[in-house]
């Protein structure tokens, strides 16, 4: 996905990922009524469409700001595929649903992008919440190794030496590691 030139629509992802409001509302404008159709054709309201829709737009802001999302489809398919999956994975949940699939063809590097992002996005959960398991010293020690520039002012900031917090993070990070491996999420994705 990033060995592409952006695709023209990457505007779209920039305005979402800095919070422009004016190209959002024209993101609402131009792309929710196809959603909000599709949704309304599958078993749903327009008030779940709308869901979606914010969930989709979280997503893409979400991996724009992590991930740095480049697009090299057409924002329009994109967005659409990536609402239709997660209006799909909705009606797994339910019972009794009829989906009338009569959406356009998708271009192949739309759809390789949507389950890049959606890839993402469970390894985002998973690391989020494998994280919370950890101790709380782990917790602290490896929050302020993310945020600060080097190991000398984890120590310092945590009020121990250098070694320790070395020591310490390699075991922190282990263990984070373990948790992940061997949670059912993971070995979900790894197929």
């Amino acid at each position: 996905m990033h060995d592409k030139m952006p695709h023209a629509d990457q505007l779209y992802v920039v305005a979402i990922r800095d919070n422009n409001s004016a190209l959002i509302r024209t993101i609402y404008k131009k792309f929710s009524p196809r959603v909000i159709s599709y949704v309304r054709n599958n078993s749903g309201s327009v008030e779940e469409a709308q869901d979606i829709i914010q969930e989709t737009l979280i997503t893409l802001h979400q991996q724009a700001h992590r991930n740095n999302l480049t697009l090299t489809c057409p924002f329009e398919a994109y967005f659409f595929l990536l609402a239709k999956r997660q209006w799909l994975n909705k009606l797994k949940q339910k019972k009794g649903v009829t989906i009338t699939d009569d959406a356009l063809s998708i271009h192949d590097d739309t759809t390789q992008a949507v389950l890049e992002t959606e890839n993402q996005e469970l390894k985002n959960k998973l690391f989020e919440t494998k994280f919370l398991e950890l101790g709380e010293k782990c917790r602290e020690l490896l929050t302020l190794s993310f945020r600060l520039n080097n190991m000398e002012e984890v120590a310092q900031a945590l009020k121990v030496t250098y070694a320790y917090v070395r020591k310490k993070k390699s075991l922190c990070l282990g263990q984070l590691t373990e948790l992940i491996h061997q949670s059912a999420e993971y070995k979900a994705l790894k197929k």
